[in-house]
């Protein structure tokens, strides 16, 4: 049966779309979407439907890259992942990814536009509401574009809300909510954090601001990460659905140690990882976090060994970043940067630069990662304004090589071996990244990639063996190449953590969950209606 919408719509887009469709909106953002959409996906994978997860527009530092090279959401890979599927960009077609508090790069269908091509591609001279208009014109045609191909595809769609559909200064130009929703007419469930507090307001209030139309096309509620005795809860429930005439769909407990792809969120260390008998024998690994830093989900695989005592180290106070004194440490990270020059910045101003030579001295490693590998040469020039502002800065000089940011990115999968302590491992991960380095001096490259039937070197050991740069994403994700490095760092008897493993662990984990817990049997009811 054909869902009915309260107003009259001019596209047809959804009388040709065979897929049925369900959309997770949230009352806020980190309400869990994304772990349902994810956990939606597998648990509907498990009993044979061909199913595929979409998001329209994503805001995220965090990405991943697909087999036709392309880039999409950290959010989509995991749901893709929990699917059985390949990445693909038509999963998340158009992509923000912020590199200053008012700038972002916009990704449509996988591919970077530099200024001038998002300028032309949306018609983004007038400002003001021509502005808006044509962004959502065409941004809206390309997820359109992409979400035709799924639906032509797969049997069920589950699709990803972003932040709040009851944001009312952006519901003129929405794409990534109830602006779709419309578009392609499909129902939507909307979920709750309960442990944010005032989740019945949260409810509430985000219906009472949607529209009639939107506020008819909302199915039903999903409260989560519940923690206590239901009969508790019962009475607020039962006074939700009396309310406002929906049913609660269901209510999800609070899961500890739910080990997930976190998309924006940097997910604290364990307290298991730094606390304990064996306390003294663990490697002490530090992170620094930029204000544009990327791709954090890199250290998953480390902030879950029970091996290693981690620590993110964060900005300090104006009066603190003066005498700042890192943590002792036998391994400091410098991570991805969507920003590298004013991440770099940003390092000095904290103080982070002499902490390191400190570091250094005392015969500390260094690993540094995709923008951190380019901070740890000699230049960053950026002659075009590719991240900001155009210039150059002096890195940080431990490595010998010089850095030119260029529009067109770097985007592959790739898999390749490590050679480290005169001992070589298999590895594999993803590369994503602006900067094309050239190597000043011969050094040792510890990294050799499979590209295009060809070998490619990559990466930068120092001469010392204490720092070491690298493109290469997803670096731990390898169990044996993790090994390896963590030798490197010091941990003369290391034991990688599957991180694989425990994803799909965890995705099972969370969709037994879901069958326990969600009203399943109504979820197919409301797809079927579509």
């Amino acid at each position: 049966m054909q869902y009915k919408k309260n107003h009259k719509s001019t596209n047809k887009h959804q009388d040709s779309t065979p897929a049925q469709v369900l959309m997770v909106q949230g009352t806020t953002s980190d309400a869990g979407k994304t772990t349902l959409v994810a956990g939606l996906c597998r648990l509907f994978a498990r009993r044979g439907v061909k199913v595929a997860p979409f998001k329209p527009q994503n805001m995220a530092l965090n990405s991943a890259v697909t087999i036709e090279g392309g880039e999409i959401g950290r959010a989509q890979a995991l749901q893709a992942i929990a699917c059985g599927l390949p990445l693909q960009t038509d999963f998340n077609p158009i992509l923000l990814k912020p590199s200053s508090d008012t700038g972002a790069q916009i990704i449509v269908q996988g591919k970077a536009l530099d200024q001038m091509e998002a300028k032309t591609f949306f018609g983004l001279q007038g400002g003001g509401a021509n502005e808006k208009t044509g962004y959502r014109v065409k941004a809206m045609s390309a997820v359109l574009e992409s979400f035709t191909r799924l639906s032509a595809s797969y049997e069920t769609i589950f699709v990803e809300g972003a932040g709040s559909p009851a944001e009312i200064n952006l519901r003129e130009g929405d794409i990534a909510n109830m602006g779709f929703a419309e578009e392609v007419d499909c129902p939507v469930i909307i979920i709750a954090d309960i442990d944010k507090g005032g989740v019945f307001a949260h409810l509430v209030g985000t219906l009472a601001l949607l529209s009639e139309s939107e506020q008819a096309r909302v199915k039903g509620f999903v409260i989560n990460r519940f923690r206590g005795d239901i009969s508790l809860l019962q009475p607020g429930l039962d006074w939700l659905e009396a309310y406002t005439n929906k049913p609660v769909l269901g209510v999800l407990p609070y899961l500890h140690d739910l080990h997930l792809d976190a998309e924006d969120t940097i997910v604290p260390p364990l307290k298991a990882a730094s606390e304990g008998k064996e306390h003294r024998h663990k490697l002490k690994v530090l992170v620094f976090i930029f204000p544009r830093m990327s791709n954090h989900t890199d250290f998953d695989p480390l902030r879950l060994n029970p091996q290693i005592e981690f620590h993110y180290v964060s900005m300090q106070t104006q009066s603190q970043s003066t005498s700042l004194q890192l943590p002792a440490a036998d391994l400091i990270i410098l991570p991805g940067s969507k920003n590298v020059r004013a991440d770099l910045a940003f390092m000095r101003q904290q103080g982070w630069d002499i902490g390191l030579a400190k570091h250094l001295r005392y015969g500390g490693k260094v690993l540094g990662i995709c923008g951190g590998f380019q901070m740890l040469g000699l230049l960053i020039d950026d002659p075009t304004g590719v991240e900001g502002e155009a210039g150059e800065t002096e890195g940080l000089g431990y490595l010998s090589l010089v850095t030119e940011l260029k529009p067109n990115k770097v985007l592959r999968q790739v898999s390749g071996q490590l050679s480290l302590l005169d001992e070589q491992a298999q590895v594999k991960g993803y590369e994503i990244h602006c900067g094309i380095s050239r190597i000043l001096n011969t050094q040792q490259q510890p990294v050799t990639l499979e590209v295009d039937d060809e070998l490619l070197n990559d990466g930068i050991l120092s001469s010392d063996g204490q720092v070491l740069g690298t493109y290469l994403h997803g670096l731990f994700d390898s169990p044996e190449a993790c090994s390896l490095l963590l030798k490197w760092a010091g941990l003369n008897q290391a034991t990688a953590v599957d991180i694989n493993g425990i994803r799909e662990e965890q995705l099972n984990r969370f969709a037994d969950q879901l069958a326990q817990n969600l009203d399943i049997a109504q979820i197919e009811s409301i797809l079927a209606r579509r």
